[in-house]
């Protein structure tokens, strides 16, 4: 049976239903390979050379898919059909032909689906083609830039700014974005400006609205009614004169449906609609695509397969009448100078199932779903028809007049299924429907007020509008939008708060560092060109390593000139940069950098690093004053860098700090006598802010001795460890329900769960066999059967094989527990044990063999320990 390939098991499950029982179809889980997180995986020296590695959890679905290939030598790998799914197709023959799974004849084939549907599935496999080598070196090109820039710009922000966290070539420009949107905010002066509104009726007695814009003669524009006074006076010139309507005029207009989706406005509606992340978004769609239900959701692309517009106008005909379906089929043509990603639009794969049909359980799913239904629909139907009117009103002198303005809705077309979701409120007069009003009738006064306005700040940035602002500006692609927007949040440089994105300090200080030392390399138009070079890689109409050759030139002689800077040169710039956020004018006047402690000293930005960069005085150490980087205000809130005195303990200060690992306390300071004061880590769901001196104290009178064991005198202790909460005999652990517990727990209850875990094997007390069945007939040993965790299991020595599902443990049989056994042993590589030497040269053989063995497991040891020293640096490369 060929071996079919795809990303994951879900995916592989629907698949392997459509194809049946004549193919083996099997997932990778992702990607298989990727670059070791470690300096030197890109030699840009050798002509870009990439070291790859097969990821440890990636190892067993790898030899499961070589495993396959030796019962049927024909490989075809239908991963997705965009440039990431190329890569992955691209490095699983790779990994599989240097495992030799493959050989220079096998049949290896490339299919590409865009629904899982039995269909398109059924199609692809009569159509198969080989790898495309320009979308996999366009990936390698993006793949080799991403890693340059975060392994070789990230230790030089490390360095210069102490404390720092990890720079991306796409994540460094969106979060530039964010601060200076935010920089745009704090440095907005509003105006004020006024407006003046009068409700007239009709001969009839109907009422409408209508705002003044002309006065004494004049077109007024917005800021011409500056101040109260001036309202004042256009009330009273509104008041004071008889109004006559002086133009009617009707005119017809048409709104169009939005065109269907690609993955960016899926993005924008989605969190405009439910408040939904792109990260969100992208989960609740894959799960969509894989189940069968939508088109495949990473694309840029909005044009629609012919039988897909037909069905949608069968749909649209079948749910809504013939009025609603267009003369001919709306077409939509693809904005996206190159759609390297997926072909289609994001669309339902059965136009005639709603959300209702489907009867999807997972909440975000039914929206999302229901979302992409409509407009897909929606854009396949007849354009809404409106009337919109605008009346004309003035005095007799003209020198004051009014408008009021509406629409009609003549036919709601599309709207009657759905209309796009706006980032921002819209004006009142998009859905004002106005009374009939003739030309030359009077218009009677009932109130004329005035109303202050003031001018509005930017907005902050929504993830709608932000992928909507970089997708304008050319920045990143779709398959990169969610993993962008979570990085910066989960680096701490951004937070998003009532679906607003706010920059953290952190976000400021690594995008001045950026913008005054790395300007180019954060700026948007080169970002976007870079972007475009990358595309035509991926159309065949550019080298890869051309590309990566003249970045990584300019690139590596920037990084040369910024190794001579001095970290207080650095400080001082972007110290300068920021001082409108650090310094902001006082209340009265003083000089806001003056400091506050000892009067006479400066204030300026410092590092530390340990607590990463703060505001200090320029008199230190005399005046050691401190307080948070960022504004004045928040040194009750926050953690500077010498902790947060919590109070004294006799001679002891005890400070709340912020460490590696989290926020502990410490009580006294470090000294060359205490080297390491005493220190006690937060434990789960005490909040910082929640810290005072009684809890602190608490935890570090920590572990508790609770009293003497009444079987052996020996001390029984509570405490807080790596698994949380614990009470302790010896070498017995039991767990606490609780923090709180670890306070209050007394000696009995701690005797009763220290007995309770001895019962069930606990650590120091041998668990004791269901069923004893004697020796291993060749190699030795007790044979068991054993209840476990997870069901009854077969033991021998350090082999433990779970039993067949539904195996009666007391009817299993030594025979049967040796097969179990030794078949275990074989696939962990433990069944060459041979039995006990009784000779002194057998002897001597066994000590060599237990020395090989020491030496295995130092070998061990030793990559595991290499592998944690790599995973370290992994934070250091992103988008």
């Amino acid at each position: 049976m060929p071996v079919v390939v795809v990303e994951s098991p879900a995916k592989a499950k629907t698949i392997n239903k459509y194809l049946g029982s004549d193919y083996t179809v099997l997932a990778s889980y992702g990607h298989v390979r990727d670059l070791p997180p470690k300096d030197g995986s890109v030699d840009p020296d050798h002509g870009f050379e990439m070291k790859w590695e097969v990821a440890s959890d990636s190892q067993k679905h790898v030899r499961a898919i070589a495993e396959a290939l030796k019962d049927d030598p024909e490989l075809i790998l239908a991963t997705d059909p965009d440039r990431e799914g190329e890569a992955i197709s691209w490095h699983l023959e790779e990994a599989l032909r240097k495992r030799r799974a493959l050989k220079k004849d096998t049949p290896v084939k490339r299919v590409v689906f865009n629904a899982i549907t039995k269909s398109a599935v059924t199609e692809a496999m009569e159509n198969p083609r080989d790898v495309d080598d320009a979308l996999v070196e366009a990936y390698l090109a993006r793949r080799a830039l991403d890693y340059l820039v975060g392994f070789k710009l990230s230790p030089v922000l490390w360095r210069k700014l102490p404390g720092a966290k990890s720079a991306g070539r796409v994540q460094s420009v969106c979060l530039r974005l964010i601060v200076e949107r935010e920089m745009e905010i704090e440095a907005f002066r509003p105006r004020e400006y006024w407006s003046v509104t009068a409700a007239l009726a009709t001969p009839r007695g109907q009422t409408y609205e209508a705002r003044l814009t002309v006065l004494g003669g004049k077109k007024l524009d917005k800021f011409d009614i500056a101040t109260t006074e001036e309202a004042e006076l256009a009330v009273q010139a509104v008041r004071s004169r008889d109004l006559t309507v002086t133009s009617v005029e009707a005119k017809p207009a048409s709104r169009k449906p939005a065109p269907p989706f690609m993955t960016s406005t899926l993005q924008q509606e989605a969190s405009r609609k439910f408040g939904m992340g792109a990260k969100q978004t992208m989960s609740a769609a894959q799960r969509l695509y894989e189940a069968g239900h939508i088109t495949y959701m990473r694309t840029d692309g909005i044009d629609m397969a012919p039988e897909a517009v037909h069905a949608a106008r069968d749909a649209i005909r079948d749910r809504y009448g013939a009025d609603y379906v267009p003369d001919s089929p709306r077409m939509y043509k693809n904005k996206a100078k190159n759609a390297q990603e997926a072909h289609e639009c994001i669309r339902p794969t059965d136009m005639t199932k709603d959300a209702g049909a489907l009867k999807l359980s997972d909440p975000d799913q039914k929206k999302l779903y229901d979302l992409i239904w409509k407009r897909t629909l929606a854009c396949q139907m007849e354009a809404a028809r409106l009337e919109r009117t605008t009346v004309e009103i003035g005095s007799a002198d003209g020198q004051v007049g009014l408008r009021a303005t509406g629409q009609v809705v003549l036919f709601d077309g599309f709207m009657k299924v759905y209309e796009e979701g706006r980032d921002e409120p819209a004006g009142d007069d998009d859905d004002k429907r106005l009374p009939q009003i003739a030309e030359g009738e009077a218009a009677e006064k009932r109130t004329v007020t005035p109303e202050q306005h003031f001018t509005q700040p930017p907005p902050r940035y929504t993830e709608a509008t932000l992928v909507k602002k970089m997708e304008e500006l050319g920045i990143g692609r779709p398959s990169t939008y969610a993993s962008v927007l979570s990085t910066i949040q989960d680096r701490g440089y951004v937070r998003k708060e009532k679906n607003r994105l706010f920059p953290e300090d952190k976000g400021r200080l690594v995008t001045a560092f950026l913008v005054n030392y790395f300007r180019k390399y954060v700026g948007y138009d080169f970002t976007a060109e870079l972007e475009e070079e990358l595309d035509d890689v991926s159309a065949g109409e550019r080298n890869w390593k051309d590309v990566l050759d003249r970045f990584w030139r300019d690139f590596s002689a920037h990084l040369a000139e910024t190794a001579d800077l001095r970290i207080s040169e650095v400080l001082d710039q972007i110290d300068a940069v920021l001082a409108p956020h650090l310094y902001p004018p006082r209340e009265d006047g003083g000089d806001p950098r003056l400091c506050p402690n000892c009067g006479t000293g400066r204030l300026s930005m410092r590092t530390s690093r340990a607590g990463g960069a703060f505001i200090g005085c320029s008199n230190y150490p005399e005046c050691r004053f401190t307080r948070p980087f960022g504004p004045p205000g928040m040194e009750d809130d926050e953690i500077g860098p010498d902790g947060k005195l919590l109070g004294y303990d006799g001679d002891d200060a005890i400070t709340l700090r912020k460490g590696r690992f989290g926020p502990y306390v410490q009580r006294g300071e470090a000294t060359e006598e205490i080297p390491k004061p005493p220190r006690a880590s937060l434990p789960k769901g005490w909040a910082p802010e929640e810290i005072d001196l009684e809890k602190a104290l608490m935890l570090l009178s920590l572990p508790r001795e609770i009293g003497p064991h009444p079987e052996d005198g020996e001390p029984i202790e509570a405490g807080i460890g790596r698994y949380g909460p614990y009470v302790r005999h010896g070498r017995t652990y039991a767990n606490l329900e609780s923090v709180d517990e670890v306070f209050v727990v007394g000696q009995n209850r701690a005797v009763e769960l220290l007995a309770q875990k001895k019962a069930r094997g606990g650590r120091g007390a041998a668990a004791k066999p269901l069923k004893e069945l004697g020796e291993h007939p060749e190699k030795g040993g007790a044979v068991n059967v054993m209840d476990g965790r997870y069901g009854p299991y077969v033991k021998w020595e350090k082999v433990n094989a779970t039993l067949p599902q539904g195996t009666d443990p007391q009817e299993v049989t030594l025979e049967t527990a040796v097969q179990l056994v030794d078949e275990k042993a074989a696939k962990k590589g433990g069944g060459r044990k041979k039995a006990p030497a009784k000779s002194g040269a057998a002897k001597g053989g066994t000590k060599s063999g237990t020395a090989k063995s020491g030496a295995k497991t130092a070998a061990k040891s030793g990559t595991k320990a290499k592998s944690t020293s790599a995973a370290k640096g992994k934070t250091a490369a992103g988008k």
